[in-house]
């Protein structure tokens, strides 16, 4: 895909929500009754737009929670405002991965992101459930990233779109927000989900914001769906499908070379198939009906990358 991707979409003029909040792009709405914290979070990756215009649209219309607390907040707010449509991919980030530094906030601060993820690190802390709003590179179907716990499955049957639900363990790069604290920890009853939306500028990627961050909202409790734009909703799926991440397929060098081009979520019937060469070495299915979670091998990679998830559907 060029960098020179469509955008489909008008992205909000964010520095109206700098202050007036708990924290500069983080706002706090309490109901004042009892009920669980929820945080709905969007930009962890500059160029992530969908998200961020559902945040912005809920800030704007005044959403008060019925019971409970609201907390909304733009993560990556730097990386969004560098975002040149020239480069449209350069703004994924400033210095480094904002969801790859979780595991690391008792370490001294020294990049954009890690100062800012100790700004969002007590409202993180404080949510009891998150929806973290995500977009992709490529043209793909959403997908909702439960993690690996049942609970995170069963908030995500519970929200009950899109098609498929990711069972999956993260990056070895680094802890993911939705992985932090209570949400991986299957003994708290704390709870976390991450949608992907579809390629990042597509109209239908913030129609799928819309309509997830609508569907957790009422999931929760802490609102009605009569208290939501009703023409968030979109239709349920016929159902729902579990796929169990079990390998992520890196390059060494970033000399992989695909077979051919991929589609996400394509399912290869036999194991054994070969799915490219990394350094001339086959890599190939290893079992059959494997799911292709994601795959960035149509696109120019860099060492290290992860080109491909395998998994198995559950």
């Amino acid at each position: 895909m060029s960098d020179n991707s469509p955008i489909e979409f008008a992205f909000p003029d964010l520095r109206r929500w700098e202050s007036g909040g708990a924290a500069p792009y983080v706002h706090v709405r309490d109901s004042g009754r009892p009920g669980p914290v929820v945080m709905v979070n969007a930009l962890t990756h500059g160029n992530e737009v969908s998200g961020a215009v559902v945040v912005d649209a809920l800030l704007a219309s005044g959403l008060k929670p019925q019971a409970g607390t609201l907390i909304l907040a733009f993560a990556n707010i730097e990386a969004y405002h560098s975002f040149d449509p020239k480069m449209p991919f350069k703004s994924r980030m400033v210095d480094e991965d904002f969801n790859r530094v979780w595991g690391r906030l008792d370490q001294p601060a020294t990049t954009v992101e890690t100062r800012r993820a100790l700004v969002l690190k007590p409202f993180v802390e404080r949510a009891d459930l998150l929806l973290d709003l995500h977009s992709m590179h490529d043209d793909g179907v959403p997908l909702m990233l439960s993690g690996p716990l049942d609970k995170g499955v069963a908030l995500a049957l519970k929200v009950g779109t899109p098609v498929d639900v990711i069972r999956d363990a993260g990056h070895a790069a680094g802890l993911r927000m939705r992985d932090y604290g209570g949400f991986g920890d299957a003994g708290s009853a704390k709870n976390a989900l991450l949608i992907e939306t579809g390629q990042h500028w597509r109209a239908a990627s913030v129609t799928v914001a819309k309509d997830v961050t609508q569907r957790f909202l009422v999931a929760t409790g802490i609102v009605a769906a009569a208290d939501l734009p009703v023409d968030w909703r979109q239709p349920s799926p016929p159902g729902q499908r579990i796929v169990e991440v079990t390998h992520a397929i890196a390059t060494k060098r970033g000399n992989f070379v695909a077979a051919r081009r991929f589609e996400g979520q394509e399912v290869v019937a036999r194991a054994g198939t070969v799915l490219g060469h990394d350094d001339g070495e086959a890599i190939t299915t290893p079992y059959d009906n494997c799911v292709l979670v994601m795959p960035s091998s149509n696109r120019p990679l860099r060492a290290g990358v992860t080109v491909v998830r395998l998994g198995r559907l559950t």
